[in-house]
């Protein structure tokens, strides 16, 4: 994918620090293995290959004029190389897509790892702030408080930045699917009044094969959105240990420092022996973890999207359903009731409302900075917006009952047609 990827010694000191390494045992996607078998990738490679982009980013930066400082380039390749650091297993199922932990790149969870060999190490190497400044933007917000410039962290965990550019050629490659963008987007960058940017004119005059790469990475980003994180099936298996996970995180028997200690499948095989817990709890725990282990997945017996449902209702339920919280444990247990089954055999999975990130990207052209827009990104924030989905997931055996005690509870049949 990158070739080669040559670390200086200060990074390979940095890669060999045990919260490093745990990452092997972290999957890039989560349960998407069980539709694309092939998801196998870690968010250790991914963090060696963010390290060869911001590599890359670099050096086309010093080609338009606009060298690094040594100090500056060290910190982002650093950065770069730990900027999923504070992942814990399942992270994005369990922080964007069901909201029970704040976000990987929020919190206290980067400054709990920091108190370990890597911070140490990172100290050893004058580079523990500047690090922390790229990876905790937020520490960085008061006045006079930034060492760096904008760029640095921009170039790490900005919109269009190394990060995308390894991941959505990763996924794609071990997903077997065949999106891809052309590597001349990198000679695009440059800098703008301190902040990064990508160069869409040549003196004067727009480029239009420069915009069309540009939207090019966003189609990929949507490619993958559309086919890999979202697909029903890894929808599905992800709630379904997100609500094992949230089980535990209500019974004392999980907090965010523990799972720092687990891979994905430890993670899963220690769920699935009962994480400990007594009784129904016990029973819920372990029978979604062995369902996922097993691939015994739930299926969708009732389905919501935006065809049905306008803008104000989606965030309504959005409200109501996505995060941890009462309102979807109770619906759960209603449905699951009506529908003549144990509490914990019905799980309610919403989205929250999709927005398309990377359109904000700073692009330079004929008159001067803007971000993106245009046909193209209208018609693709669109696109991520369609992907909303509200779904009730139940036993395969079980689907009619609990479409039909859904459609009574929300006053309208699934959209889901059933199957033949």
């Amino acid at each position: 994918m990158h070739g080669d990827i040559t670390l200086a010694p200060d990074e390979a000191w940095l890669l060999d620090a045990p919260e490093v390494q745990r990452l092997r045992w972290v999957q890039q996607l989560g349960t998407a293995y069980l539709v694309y078998p092939g998801c196998r990738h870690s968010r250790l490679e991914h963090g060696l290959g963010t390290l060869a982009t911001a590599g890359r980013i670099l050096a086309s930066l010093a080609g338009a004029g606009f060298p690094a400082p040594p100090e500056v380039a060290r910190a982002v390749r650093a950065a770069a190389l730990l900027h999923d650091v504070t992942h814990v297993p399942f992270g994005h199922t369990l922080e964007d897509e069901r909201g029970l932990l704040p976000r990987h790149d929020r919190g206290p969870r980067l400054g709990l790892l920091l108190q370990g060999e890597l911070g140490r190490r990172l100290e050893r190497l004058d580079l523990l702030e500047p690090v922390r400044e790229i990876l905790e933007p937020a520490r960085g917000e008061g006045a006079g408080a930034r060492s760096l410039p904008p760029w640095a962290g921009e170039l790490v965990a900005g919109t269009v930045d190394a990060d995308l550019l390894d991941y959505l050629r990763r996924d794609a490659y071990y997903a077997g699917l065949k999106p891809d963008y052309d590597d001349r987007v990198f000679r695009y960058f440059v800098l703008d009044e301190g902040h990064l940017a990508l160069n869409l004119q040549d003196r004067g005059i727009e480029r239009p094969d420069a915009r069309s790469e540009v939207i090019q990475v966003l189609r990929t980003r949507y490619f993958l959105t559309e086919r890999v994180y979202f697909h029903h099936a890894k929808v599905a298996s992800g709630a379904m240990v997100s609500r094992a996970v949230e089980t535990a995180l209500e019974a004392g028997a999980l907090d965010e420092a523990r799972l720092l200690a687990f891979g994905d499948q430890t993670l899963l095989a220690w769920l699935a022996e009962g994480a400990g817990l007594e009784g129904r709890a016990r029973e819920v725990v372990a029978g979604l973890a062995r369902g996922v282990l097993e691939r015994r997945l739930l299926k969708r017996a009732y389905v919501l999207t935006p065809r049905s449902t306008g803008r104000e209702e989606r965030a309504e339920l959005t409200r109501l359903y996505w995060r941890r919280g009462e309102a979807r444990r109770r619906l759960e247990a209603e449905l699951a009731d009506e529908a003549g089954l144990p509490a914990g055999t019905v799980v309610v999975w919403c989205a929250q409302e999709s927005a398309m990130k990377e359109a904000r990207v700073r692009v330079i052209g004929p008159s001067g900075r803007r971000e993106l827009d245009g046909p193209e990104v209208e018609a693709l924030d669109q696109a991520y917006r369609a992907l909303w989905r509200f779904y009730v997931l139940a036993p395969a055996e079980a689907r009619a009952r609990v479409e039909a005690a859904a459609a009574r509870r929300f006053g309208r049949p699934s959209e889901l047609q059933p199957l033949p």
